[in-house]
């Protein structure tokens, strides 16, 4: 069926060129001729599947074991199309069809709808492109990770990222807005030469018609292709469904009663960037035939993990309003999701952050603790310094804090900022100023070299691998692990508690398109070094656990030796005490998960208002003792 109906375009597109172009004038020429289109608009249509089939899926079209109607179908029509498109090129050369100043003169009307074509046309293609390029380089996207970045800065992103997106939506949409607006815009109409006679085709205003019907249609074809990848109906659900969910679980840091142990632990957090469990051996409870985090599962004999499998290494399920880096660094910090902005509060101003919020570094401050924040990238990406800066007044050492203490070079520029190698060099250079201070500190850092696309190859990452991110992977595992060896062997050790979490999972789309859909997909996460006698919790604490990122906002307090009244911060609930998580609370295992995931995508009233925006005073809570 494939076969015959791809030769009948053929048949077709060679018919139309015979009887209304007028190629072939004896019988045999026509017979010739509709045999040439046949073999050319075949050729060329079963080429260009090839390439486009074969770039996507990685395999070839021609070799399908069986092809679907839909399939055959498609092919049909694209074969047709490629057989008029190469007819009317043949036609052009030939001389039968040919192009000339219109006689219809046009009106201002008639160029404001060129005018409009043409900006439909690139709205449209923009549209399709942009949604293409996000599916292919973040792969699942969420809604609200897609509105929450176009309101937030986007400055310090990867040039790799930046480069793809240039080379890709942008360089695409501009070269068929170009070449449309040539055929929008043209005052030369389309004629055919028969037997001495100018027949035209259509007229400059029928062009003129047909370029505003087919923009139009672009247009509504890539929103709805945009609305349809994106799941974007979900944004109704997130401006204008209304939940009671938040405000009747919410646990208000400002009331709860909490007791710090009087000799203070310090805290060292280490977002992992997209670190999942993914990359650990089957028989741990990963996916990969090695296991390329073995430094990191061999460390996490020394600690505690929470998972939610009855045994081996799982961790928390992504959830709305957490799927991103800037997005889990709020969860984790306040117990709560990252909601889409509403009014003027967009996460990219100074003191407009979740001004309403309370985050662990509120708390920490106000306990008289130095809190640090370092990575390798600007902390202008995504609003972090506002956030940061505003909660916990934070010492941001980032890659712009690097240039001005002349760490690196002003014109230093790899990856998003500089690599992970010499970023845990002045890490530990910061501990150890942290701890001179002679107060409680609290330091956090994220790693990057592992982000997508495909991760960062530094010079002394080692590749052994075919793949280039499992290299990736394999060393930032060690690195990571040779890290905390250097911690456990300072002074300060024995006060300080470490966590290792994976901020998200990886978005390198590619690393993951023949995986079983079936594997769940989980951070890794480990707290080394909590307070005397959580490393000892009972089994049923650490598995077959349901939670979402916001859990570690009381769980690293807890891990600090932190007693806190009720087990809960925000939404988040602490893991050693063994008190059901909200997940856990409404269902079982993943029922209890896609609960929450979707009352996380409802509006909330109590959010916008008490959350989003606020009076940024200083954090007080009368209620926090030591014990």
């Amino acid at each position: 069926m494939f076969i015959f109906l791809a030769l009948l375009a053929g048949a077709l597109a060679g018919l139309i060129d015979v009887f209304i172009v007028g190629r072939g004038k004896k019988p045999v020429g026509k017979i010739f001729t509709v045999l040439g289109d046949m073999f050319a608009s075949n050729f060329i249509s079963i080429f260009a599947t090839e390439y486009i089939y074969t770039l996507k899926n990685k395999v070839s079209v021609l070799y399908l074991e069986e092809y679907s109607w839909r399939v055959c179908l498609l092919h049909f029509l694209f074969t047709f199309v490629i057989g008029l498109v190469w007819i009317l090129v043949i036609a052009f050369f030939d001389g039968n069809v040919f192009c000339k100043k219109d006689s219809v003169k046009l009106r201002k009307t008639m160029t404001a709808v060129s005018v409009v074509s043409v900006v439909l046309m690139a709205l449209g293609m923009a549209a399709f492109t942009g949604t293409v390029w996000s599916k292919e380089t973040f792969g699942a996207v969420d809604p609200d990770q897609l509105i929450v970045n176009l309101f937030s800065p986007s400055e310090g992103t990867s040039s790799e990222v930046m480069d793809t997106l240039w080379r890709g939506p942008v360089l695409q949409t501009a070269a068929v807005t170009f070449l449309f607006a040539f055929f929008a815009f043209s005052t030369r109409a389309l004629y055919l030469r028969r037997k001495d006679k100018e027949i035209r085709l259509f007229s400059v205003v029928f062009r003129k018609i047909i370029a505003l019907i087919l923009s139009a249609a672009m247009l509504a074809g890539g929103i709805a292709f945009g609305v349809r990848e994106f799941q974007l109906k979900t944004l109704y659900n997130m401006y204008y469904t209304e939940s009671d969910f938040i405000a009747e679980n919410f646990a208000d840091p400002r009331e709860v009663k909490m007791q710090f142990p009087k000799k203070k632990r310090n805290l060292i957090h280490i977002y992992l960037e997209s670190m999942e469990n993914t990359y650990i051996s089957k028989d741990m409870g990963g996916y990969m035939s090695e296991n390329l985090m073995k430094p990191l599962t061999d460390l996490a004999e020394e600690g505690v993990t929470f998972s939610h499998r009855s045994e081996g290494f799982g961790g928390p399920v992504a959830t709305k309003g957490c799927t991103w880096s800037v997005a889990s660094m709020v969860n984790m910090t306040t117990g709560l999701p990252m909601k889409v902005p509403t009014g003027g509060n967009d996460y990219g101003s100074p003191g407009n952050f979740l001004p309403g919020a309370v985050t662990i570094g509120d708390i920490l401050k106000a306990q008289g603790y130095e809190q640090t924040l370092m990575f390798g990238a600007t902390a202008k990406f995504g609003g972090l310094n506002f956030f940061y800066e505003s909660h916990g007044d934070f010492n941001i050492l980032d890659y712009d804090a690097a240039k001005e203490k002349g760490w690196i070079p002003e014109d230093y520029k790899v990856w998003w900022g500089y690599e992970d190698d010499k970023l845990f060099e002045f890490a530990k250079k910061e501990l150890i100023r942290l701890n001179e201070t002679g107060k409680p500190f609290h330091f956090v850092m994220e790693t990057a070299d592992t982000h997508f696309p495909d991760g960062y190859v530094g010079p002394n990452t080692p590749t052994p691998r075919d793949n280039q991110y499992a290299n990736v992977i394999a060393y930032s595992a060690d690195e990571v692990t040779k890290f905390v060896r250097w911690i456990q062997k300072q002074p300060f050790y024995k006060d300080t508690t470490i966590v290792l979490i994976g901020d998200h999972l990886s978005m390198d789309k590619n690393f993951f398109k023949d995986m079983d859909t079936g594997y769940l997909r989980t951070t890794f996460n480990l707290i080394i070094n909590p307070a005397k006698g959580l490393n000892d919790i009972p089994k049923e604490r650490r598995f077959n656990r349901w939670w979402f990122n916001g859990d570690m906002f009381p769980t690293m307090l807890s891990a600090m030796g932190v007693k806190i009244e009720g087990e809960r911060l925000g939404l988040g609930t602490n893991l050693f005490s063994g008190k059901p998580t909200l997940m856990e609370e409404n269902g079982k295992g993943e029922k209890g998960w896609k609960y929450v995931d979707e009352k996380f995508s409802y509006k909330s009233d109590m959010y916008n208002a008490n959350i989003l925006v606020g009076n940024n005073e200083p954090f007080k809570n009368t209620n926090i003792k030591q014990h």
